[in-house]
């Protein structure tokens, strides 16, 4: 039966886990992600959810486990934040050269510079060429239906490749809202049982993660090319098939509001996107033709779609929740992504891009404002003055 609650995005993640009914967690405490952990302990503890809990002693730990477990045919779920993310990110490629569908949920949190604990996406995007599926989750609902479908996807034979199921730390992690937990019934005819064809089996033994030689490495990698090509293909269908049986649907890779007739817009991914949303919805009740590109699929980048979208406006403001320093353009990766996606079409569609909400901050209203009002500038004019912009220093 389907049921709604008020609840935050960790304790949404960990109903789709439940609903996911997988079989091995481990954990390791790192706020903001840490209250998944909590609710999924007490969910076992209460007797709704049968799975291996493991308490891990640290993130390299928590990785190395869920990867001899997918390697044994479970399903696996773990997760972290900040700069437990990167500690564990030797684990990370050979977990994906595998071809192991570990599921790992990432509530973002600054890298420390030191001491920050805030929201930022910088140490998930740093795990961004790891061949993990990669995207971001908007609200608590979003978290709980990203889950799901990466469990989907990750798992598919065409695919088998792990999961980073990112949503912002305390924005959507800690932020009460309306989420719709769906019927054990619908989940399981959504997610078949996870079956990998080169699991560990005792009665025919292989080696897995053992060391290669050097001539064949181009070949698995060129595999996990190929398998990210495919999973292309195996998201637009998950997301298909998740809108038919739960109803509710969502455009798998860009997801556009109100950009009928924009001239200018943002473009952007996560939380934030909230909050964009709304201004340019205060600022279309004024005649302004502006609107919102939210960016939902990361990797793999939909550069062709992100194309198509992005080259019908005549400015395009690109919101990184990011530190990279020393990239090109002084921005962040999104930027640099939106840049390479319309490269080749000349300069019919100007770019800037905006770096805010460092450090946990709150992209405010205002600054939004103002960024609409530099991209109806630079829309009017024709002109680009510079690359980015450090909100709130630089505009």
């Amino acid at each position: 039966m389907v049921k709604k609650r008020l609840i935050s995005g960790v304790v949404a993640t960990a109903e789709a886990v439940r609903l996911a009914d997988v079989d091995v967690i481990t954990s390791y405490p790192i706020r903001p992600y840490t209250g998944i952990m909590s609710e999924l302990a007490r969910m076992i503890a209460d007797g709704e959810l049968d799975a291996e809990f493991i308490h891990a002693d640290g993130e390299h730990a928590q990785l190395s486990i869920v990867y001899g477990a997918s390697a044994a045919g479970a399903r696996t779920f773990t997760g972290s934040s900040g700069v437990g993310v990167t500690y564990a990110m030797e684990v990370y490629s050979p977990i994906s050269g595998t071809r192991l569908p570990v599921h790992m949920a990432i509530a973002d949190r600054t890298l420390d510079p030191p001491g920050d604990f805030g929201s930022e996406h910088t140490e998930a995007e740093s795990c961004r060429d790891q061949c993990w599926i990669q995207g971001w989750a908007a609200t608590p609902q979003e978290a709980l239906d990203l889950t799901l479908l990466y469990y989907r996807i990750g798992e598919d034979p065409r695919v088998l490749l792990p999961q980073y199921a990112c949503q912002d730390g305390y924005f959507v992690s800690h932020i009460a809202g309306e989420v719709e937990i769906p019927d054990e019934g619908q989940v399981k005819e959504f997610l078949p049982p996870y079956k990998n064809k080169h699991s560990l089996n005792i009665y025919d033994p292989m080696i897995i993660g053992a060391q290669i030689e050097p001539e064949m490495g181009p070949p698995l990698q060129y595999q996990r090319y190929l398998a990210v090509q495919e999973a292309r293909k195996v998201i637009a269908e998950a997301y298909k098939e998740f809108g038919e049986i739960f109803g509710r649907k969502y455009s798998p890779f860009v997801e556009e509001h109100m950009t009928d007739d924009a001239e200018v817009v943002i473009f952007i991914q996560g939380a934030h996107s909230v909050t964009a949303r709304n201004v340019a919805l205060k600022l279309r009740n004024h005649g302004e033709k502006v609107g919102v590109v939210q960016l939902r699929t990361f990797r793999p980048f939909p550069t062709e779609i992100v194309r198509d979208v992005l080259s019908r406006f005549k400015a395009v403001g690109v919101v990184d929740n990011s530190v990279n320093y020393g990239i090109a353009g002084d921005g962040g990766v999104l930027l640099s992504e939106a840049r390479t996606a319309l490269y080749g079409l000349g300069d019919k569609t100007k770019t800037v891009g905006f770096v805010g909400g460092l450090g946990g901050e709150v992209i405010t209203m205002e600054e939004f404002y103002k960024m609409y009002a530099k991209l109806k500038e630079i829309a009017k004019t024709g002109k680009v003055e510079r690359d980015s912009y450090w909100l709130p220093y630089e505009l």
